[in-house]
């Protein structure tokens, strides 16, 4: 089974003529440990930043509470003026506390100001995309309303500071309302190789032709752990995060990937899981994965 394409091919966005390659890069690794403060070395992070957009990556996932700021103001200290094909992804809805909790932060004037933040610290005047992150829990979508939260972003938009909208962290019912709202062309959930609760979702959205951002595509702060995966890596000669990365490409054709790293070398290893090809035994043997996780 082939991905066309180089960095995966590309995805147009629904209702834009927006073609994003289908590897983009997420930046929440920019920060310091634990997404907490500054990094270790700075000059290292915009040089993974240069890197990327040099590869050919052209959609590039942030948020302002990723540092709280830190990763946005490297992003424009490694970018701007950035380039015309770059798109920037950012998501509100959350904040840090001091002690680097991770808050929700959904009323208007909080989103109103995290829409701000976003622009002042990436040095923008409108924002090429913002993902609306329902909390329930902070790995698992709740069941609340997001009606409000998403009408005023809604607003932001129509005064010209957001481009596109999205959700993440969100039910079928989630989007459903958001839909019925104002039309979306991102969906950011986690889902991975062995998380896979939303396939059922993807492929909805697939016929709708919006975009499925799965966040932790390689497990986050819980790497994926398999000897299936690891048997597979071992006779592709790759290793199991290039394979994780590569069954997510060849998954749906609406699926954008973000995967992040703080290193140049990780980094070109990321790009190159997009040339790798998985015959249709490997994808069966790898989507046992996902349903023994989900048995067990």
């Amino acid at each position: 089974m082939s991905i066309a394409g180089k960095l995966g091919g590309t995805f147009t966005l629904p209702g834009t003529d927006l073609a994003l390659n289908r590897l983009g890069y997420g930046a929440m690794q920019l920060a310091g440990p634990h997404v907490w403060g500054p990094p270790k070395d700075r000059a290292a992070a915009v040089e993974v930043l240069r890197e990327a957009v040099a590869s050919g990556i052209n959609h590039i996932d942030t948020s302002d509470f990723y540092g709280p700021h830190v990763t946005n103001q490297i992003i424009r200290e490694a970018l701007h003026p950035y380039p015309d094909s770059l798109t920037i992804v950012t998501k509100v809805g959350g904040t840090r506390g001091p002690d680097a909790s991770w808050l929700p932060a959904n009323s208007p004037a909080e989103l109103a100001q995290a829409v701000h933040n976003n622009l002042r610290n990436l040095g923008l005047d409108v924002l090429d995309g913002v993902n609306f992150r329902a909390w329930g829990s902070r790995l698992a979508p709740g069941t609340e309303s997001i009606a409000e939260a998403f009408s005023t972003l809604v607003e932001l938009q129509r005064k010209g500071f957001i481009r596109h909208l999205g959700v993440s962290n969100v039910t079928p019912i989630q989007i459903a309302e958001a839909r019925a709202i104002a039309p979306i062309v991102f969906v950011q959930n986690e889902y991975n190789l062995a998380h896979r609760g939303d396939d059922a979702l993807i492929d909805d959205l697939a016929k709708d032709g919006i975009a499925y951002v799965p966040y932790f595509p390689l497990g986050g702060f819980t790497p994926l752990q398999s000897s299936s995966l690891s048997d597979i890596a071992l006779q592709l000669e790759v290793t199991p995060m290039q394979v994780a990365l590569a069954w997510l490409l060849h998954r749906s054709p609406n699926i954008l990937l973000i995967p992040g790293t703080s290193s140049v070398a990780h980094l070109r290893e990321n790009l190159a899981a997009a040339d790798l090809q998985l015959s249709p035994d490997v994808l069966d043997e790898l989507n046992l994965i996902g349903l023994n996780a989900a048995e067990a």
